[in-house]
């Protein structure tokens, strides 16, 4: 028997559910634990158990038990009571001691991690009564329930979550949207996200404003002032901190400081009201999706850079600039817009959004047709947007700065640019014909005897001729792919089959990694195989010609539809019963494995017979076929499956149609007679017509038997059938919903956690449907499998049909998956999808993707045109594109967003035994002539060039990298590396790099100079700044990391003092990274190449000089400071070289180390070196040392050695940095003088070609020889870096040693002959040499 308990603690009150074993088990614990009575439990009965009188018994007396041990503990239940109970869900001590315990174990974890936290507002409300109440921490007695535990974390929390719920939790009373909850206990939050929380129950929400940065409200408020200043409710008269009133008040309100972000969209927000004013440092502001009707109250948001205020009710504009003065960013789509008068003034705005307005006039554009700063500009779903000519009348308004302006996040095209030259040069000549006009005018009035001005004529209004249809793009891809355009002859179309009115043109895909390229028309290599449509079926070439505007497929169509309608008429016209009309399910005879379909309301209008139904006798004429679209299909109904799908709309039905397995179609009747009936209804008959995934996936429902369909196609087909569906199925066209790419950005943002979403990033660049599969499910036998979880299949899937189509999201700097839940698609799309992200930076092409393409196609059946291998992270995957030109611009889109990220990139090679195995054709990317056959200087300079030093540290793949000579290095570098097409490399150079932004990494790079850019092939340290995590190298290829440097981003050089190193500097702080060569030569040999390289570069002209004021001309002459040497190259770069001043500024830190009775003679720097200082660890006896090197800067002076630690990177400081370095340039570490100098050990005992430098630990008057030493360190750690006494048993103790590797052959000569002959000049004899095994 199942027992119901009713729980009741004040005003609320659950329900449980537990059985007669559930209270024995707990009996057994309390029993065990606290030692309560064994007896006060009923006993088990085994003989009429289930009786109803013992049932009741046992029920009051499971009753008075629970309530006994309730008694029994009056001020805490133990932890398994209260769990029986359900406490630690719906009772304050429970819901707290639970979190407490949870904090206790993962706390420390989580912050660390810097996650964000997620609180329901049920637990805020149990902490909030708790700190309420007189009672003692813990009190149950368990220290890690202590409430302790959650007010240090809270106090330490960045990010919080708040999502709250409407209506009542689980089994009890309690709605947590009306509970009050204090926020008060957080101290250091930088994020709060709350949602569906009652305003008015959000407490302490200003005492997060020292510290509270961004901050997210939806579904809460009625109005801002409710949570930007909740203290109005408590005084009626309030004014700003530090704003002078001349009215009383009662109370002042200081600011929200640290606030740059406020999101309040999806709540019912009126109007923007007075309390804007305490938010003067917002630069993004979202009150998107609210009921705003006015701009107002803007002007005291001085920092306002981003604003959204679409899907509200604004209706006017006026004097908005007023209130938006520096205003970058506006988007205001989805409002009631018919004017855009109040835009003109907004001199700043950059990026403009207005689609889904009013807007029908195309003078409204005047009013931001001179904004200097306007780029971008979206007017999708205007009633402007159906006039012929819309862009480049559009466009025509902005004059001069047309082709600056990307419409509708198309760029514009020269011919769009040509046809507004010509609409302006017309509109010149117009106005000069009217000056002309009006100059005869005074003229004829002036010599007329009567003095009567004549009438003049109506001018009628000049159009732009219309333009011809758009040409393809042709595109381009770095992974060695190149599309071009084909016209399309007479010759050609012949032997396709395809009318020269349905095609204007060709995509010809050549895959250029191949000798043999694929043939022009498709015919031959993109229809050979057909794909099992059981499996992954996609949209073949040769079909996507056949449109409606072919007559011969048109009239076949019309043929196949006039006769399944008969028929079906007269089976429905012959059942006057009222039943319905079905074809046989699949699998049927005569169904052909299709599903036919004819509603009730059919056969209702058949029977009524009145001459305007739509199945009225269709007569001799043919079904007139207006528009034809191919697509791959979805059916959901009592069995899911899915099917390469021909959609013809008529003028009575909707025609669905199969396409089955078959050969190769050579024409019209080849492909007509693959075509099996899939589905034919009226539109009457269908319930609703929806897009899904905006532009990508349209669905159909059909009304009697609740079958949804759905179709993936290309976008401009699936809107224009959405629009011509809507308009016959509800009788008005659809409302509009955005641009195509503000559509789908949008679904992405609601897949997406406010902070994960970037307004930069998710601009949607491309979307492609494609199957996605892991692709070591690929090649084996049987069906493939899809990556889509098996939980998002309904029961009735049809066997074989294992794969679900996704979507493919390009931004730029995500590749986001959408997969669909096609099953429960239709009751809403939060729920039935599930958005994955990969950084661009971790996706690329797979290295032996070139190996498939020409010759016999691989094993699994795909073919080239549709399959692109993946490496998503360290994910293997296959992605299927449904249209077989998606591929191909999917490549393009992907290599040019890629190219433009400024992150490090994972790169991948194969690795060399495959590489030896391909064929020769298929080695070598496509090259002009000249990179295809190098001259034999440069192969044998860049072989010589490739030889990593000794002391670099090497992962397997700059290993493998390392040992690439000749041609093979040529051949790496254009297959793997490069990004820009034809680019030659120029130079090699192997060094330790430092990023500005990770200072203290210092990671091995073989960098790589060429015509175009500069790219840091790095080692697996750098999966640490990726944000990856480096994990066992594949069998196949090796993964690397690289950062791709343009050439035209540098913006200068920074040389080091004697060229020890160089710094590059970019635009942003990632593109600043020093190169620590510690190799004079090796640094002097690159700036040469660099300059070279940069000289051939297209000289830029050169900027005109600003405009001066007296001041910034004359003030600066006789500063008294010399300045840095800087070279202005022809290419506009800076090579800055070190100026006395530095090298002063270094010999003063030196210098002042010595006491002021020091020599008197001048203090000059002998040398200055890049070196190491070896750290020896001895793990244990009979065990060989290891060693350590620690980068050290050493100087050589004419009485003292310095071992300094030096910042190669903060200096000099770069123009974008806002703040002096954490740390000073040079830190000394240790000094000593030359003339406690014993000797010098030379050799490979300690590290090989290292120096040991042995000083007489006798303390100086005038050095601060022992800076680092550290008293209270472990024997033999004493004495700082160089490892010094005892850190070796055969060191005397009065001994200090120095362990240095300089790495340059030259620097480590001239150490030892400058130090040699300083110790003569001290000492008056030869420095002793020793030379160690």
């Amino acid at each position: 028997q199942v027992y119901i308990i009713e729980v009741t603690v004040g005003s609320h009150q659950w329900s449980i559910k537990h059985r007669y074993s559930d209270f024995h088990e707990l009996h057994e614990k309390l029993t065990a634990e606290k030692k309560i009575d064994k007896n006060l439990l009923p006993p088990k009965k085994m003989i009429g158990k289930n009786s109803r009188s013992l049932v009741e018994k046992r029920q009051k007396e499971l009753e008075v038990y629970l309530e006994t041990l309730l008694v029994k503990f009056p001020f805490a239940a133990p932890k398994v009571l209260s769990c029986f109970l359900h406490f630690h869900f719906y009772e304050i001590n429970g819901i707290t001691a639970a979190l407490a315990e949870e904090l206790f174990h993962k706390g420390e974890q989580l912050l660390v991690a810097g996650e964000v936290f997620l609180l329901r507002p049920l637990q805020l409300y149990a902490i909030t009564q708790q700190l309420r109440l007189a009672t003692p921490t813990c009190a149950n007695g368990d220290a890690k329930a202590d409430l302790g535990h959650i007010l240090d974390f809270t106090c330490r929390l960045k990010y919080l979550k708040i999502p709250g719920t409407r209506g009542t939790v689980g089994t009890s009373n309690i709605q947590e949207h009306l509970l009050p909850f204090d926020l008060s206990i957080f101290k250091s939050l930088l994020q709060i996200e709350i949602s569906h929380c009652e305003s008015q129950q959000i407490k302490g929400l200003p005492s997060l404003k020292p510290s509270l940065a961004t901050m997210s409200i939806h579904y809460c408020a009625a109005s801002m002032k409710d949570i930007l200043v909740p203290e109005a409710s408590e005084f009626a008269q309030w004014e700003v901190e530090g704003v002078a009133s001349d009215c009383p008040v009662t109370a002042v309100i200081p600011t929200w400081k640290m606030l740059t972000t406020l999101d309040m969209s999806h709540n019912s927000l009126k109007c923007i009201d007075e309390s804007v004013k305490l938010i003067p440092k917002v630069e993004f502001l979202d009150l998107s999706y609210n009921d705003l009707t006015l701009v107002e109250n803007l002007q005291h948001l001085y920092n306002l850079i981003h604003l959204d205020l679409s899907y509200n009710k604004l209706t006017t504009l006026e004097g908005v600039h007023t209130k938006l003065g520096n205003i970058k960013t506006l988007n205001l789509a989805g409002n009631q817009l018919e004017s855009l008068l109040g835009l003109n003034k907004l001199y700043s705005l950059v990026n403009l959004d207005l689609s889904s307005n009013k807007l029908a006039q195309l003078d409204e554009i005047k009013n931001i047709g001179t904004l200097p700063c306007l780029e971008k500009l979206s007017l999708t779903n205007n009633p402007m947007c159906i006039i012929p000519d819309y862009r480049t009348k559009v466009l025509a308004q902005f004059w001069d700065r047309a082709s600056e302006v990307c419409l509708d996040r198309t760029p514009t095209t020269e011919k769009e640019l040509d046809t507004v030259e010509v609409l302006k040069a017309i509109q010149k000549a117009k106005e000069a014909k009217d000056r002309m006009a009006n100059s005869e005018k005074k003229v004829q009035h002036l010599y007329s005897p009567t003095g009567e001005t004549p009438s003049s004529s109506s001018c009628c209004s000049l159009a732009a001729p219309p333009s011809s249809p758009p040409q393809p793009p042709s595109a381009s891809s770095s992974q060695g792919n190149h599309v071009c355009i084909w016209p399309l002859g007479r010759a050609w179309g012949a032997r396709c089959g395809v009318t020269l009115s349905s095609v204007i043109s060709w995509i010809c895909c050549v895959v250029s990694d191949f000798t043999s390229p694929l043939s022009c028309c498709g015919c031959v290599e993109d229809c050979a195989v057909w794909l099992d449509a059981r499996s992954v079926p996609v949209v073949p070439l040769a079909l996507i010609s056949y449109t409606a505007a072919s007559l011969e497929l048109a009239a076949e169509l019309s043929a196949l539809v006039g006769k399944a309608a008969r028929e079906l008429e007269k089976e429905v016209c012959s059942e006057r019963d009222g039943l319905s009309v079905e074809g046989a399910e699949p699998g049927s005879p005569g169904s052909g494995d299709g599903y036919f379909e004819v509603s009730r309301g059919s056969r209702d209008t058949c029977q009524a017979g009145g001459p305007q139904a739509a199945l009225e006798e269709p007569g001799p004429g043919p079904v007139r076929v207006s528009k034809v679209v191919w697509a791959l299909g979805v059916r959901v109904g009592p069995s899911t499956r899915h099917l390469l799908a021909c959609v013809v709309l008529t003028e009575p039905w909707l025609a669905v149609f199969r396409v089955r397995n078959g050969e190769q179609p050579l024409g019209v009747a080849d492909i007509v007679a693959e075509l099996e009936a899939e589905l034919l209804v009226p539109y009457t008959d269908i319930e609703a017509v929806t897009l899904d995934v905006p532009d990508l996936c349209l669905s159909l429902k059909v009304r009697p038997s609740g079958v949804i369909l759905y179709l993936l196609s290309d976008s401009q087909s699936l809107m224009e059938m959405h629009a011509h569906l809507s308009t016959l199925v509800t009788g008005s066209p659809p409302e509009p919903q955005g641009g195509t790419a503000t559509a789908q950005a949008q679904l992405i943002r609601q897949l997406l956690n406010p902070w994960e979403y970037e307004a930069n990033d998710y601009v949607v660049k491309g979307a492609f449907p494609a199957h996605l599969l892991h692709s070591a499910k690929v090649t084996s036998e049987g069906p493939p499998c899809s990556d889509v979880p098996s939980e998002m299949w309904s029961s009735g899937v049809d066997e074989g049909s294992a794969s679900l189509p996704c979507v493919l999201f390009l931004t730029p700097r995500h590749l986001c998956i959408l997969r669909l839940d096609f099953a429960t698609l239709a009751g809403g799309p939060r729920s039935s999808m599930r958005l994955s992200r990969v950084p661009l930076a971790s996706v690329l092409v797979h290295p032996r993707q070139a190996c498939y393409g020409s010759g016999p196609p691989p094993e699994r059946g795909f073919r080239d045109g549709h399959v692109l291998e993946l490496l998503a992270g360290r994910e293997l995957v296959t992605a299927v594109f449904l249209l077989p030109h998606d591929k191909f611009l999917f490549l393009s889109l992907f290599s040019q967003l890629r190219s433009g990220l400024r992150d490090i990139k994972t790169v991948a090679f194969l690795q060399a035994r495959l590489l030896n195995s391909l064929p020769p054709a298929v080695q070598r990317p496509r090259l002009k002539l000249s990179l295809l056959h190098p001259d034999s200087s440069l192969t044998r300079r860049l072989s010589e060039e490739n030889q990593c030093p000794s002391h670099l540290a090497l992962s397997p793949s700059l290993g493998f990298l390392s040992g690439r000579q000749g041609d093979e290095l040529l051949e790496f570098f254009h297959s793997s590396v490069a990004e820009v097409e034809n680019e030659e490399l120029a130079h090699v150079l192997w060094s330790s790099v430092l990023f500005y932004q990770f200072p203290d990494l210092e990671l091995t790079a073989c960098i790589m100079l060429s015509t175009k850019a500069l790219y840091f092939i790095l080692d697996d340290s750098a999966a640490t700044l990726s944000g990856q995590a480096g994990e066992d190298q594949e069998a196949d290829f090796i993964i690397s990391y690289c950062f791709a440097m343009k050439l035209q981003d540098l913006h200068s050089v920074n040389v080091g003092l004697f060229d020890q190193y160089f710094r590059v500097v970019g635009p942003s702080p990632s593109h600043v990274i020093a190169c620590l060569t510690r190799d004079s030569y090796g640094t002097h040999r690159f700036l040469q190449q660099l300059m070279a390289v940069l000289s051939s570069l297209e000289k830029l002209p050169s900027p005109e000089p600003p405009e001066q004021d007296f001041y910034s001309q004359f003030g600066k002459n006789n500063t008294g400071k010399m300045k840095n040497y800087e070279l202005v190259h022809s290419s506009k770069v800076k090579f800055v070289y070190p100026s006395e001043e530095e090298i002063g500024d270094l010999t003063f830190i030196v210098a002042e180390k010595k006491s002021s009775c020091g020599h008197s003679r001048a203090f000059n720097i002998l040398l200055y070196v890049l070196a190491f200082q070896v750290q020896s660890s001895y793990p244990g006896p009979g065990t060989p040392p290891e060693h350590h090197l620690q980068p050290k800067t050493l100087i050589l002076t004419s009485t003292d050695v310095f071992l300094l630690d030096e910042d190669y990177i903060s200096y000099p400081l770069p123009d974008f940095a806002k703040e002096p370095p954490q740390r000073d340039k040079y830190r000394l570490t240790d000094a000593r003088r030359i003339r406690d100098l014993d000797r010098v050990l030379m050799g490979y005992q300690t590290y090989p070609q290292a120096l040991t430098l042995v000083f007489d630990d006798i303390p100086g008057p005038d050095l601060l020889c022992h800076l680092t030493l550290d008293h209270f360190a472990e024997e033999g750690r004493a004495g700082g870096w160089g490892g010094a006494r005892a850190s070796r048993p055969s060191v005397d103790q009065s001994e200090v040693q120095w362990c240095v590797f300089v790495p340059g052959a030259d620097a480590r000569e001239r150490l030892i002959s400058l130090l040699a002959r300083q110790w003569e000049a001290l000492c008056s004899r030869e420095l002793p040499v020793e030379l160690t095994g």
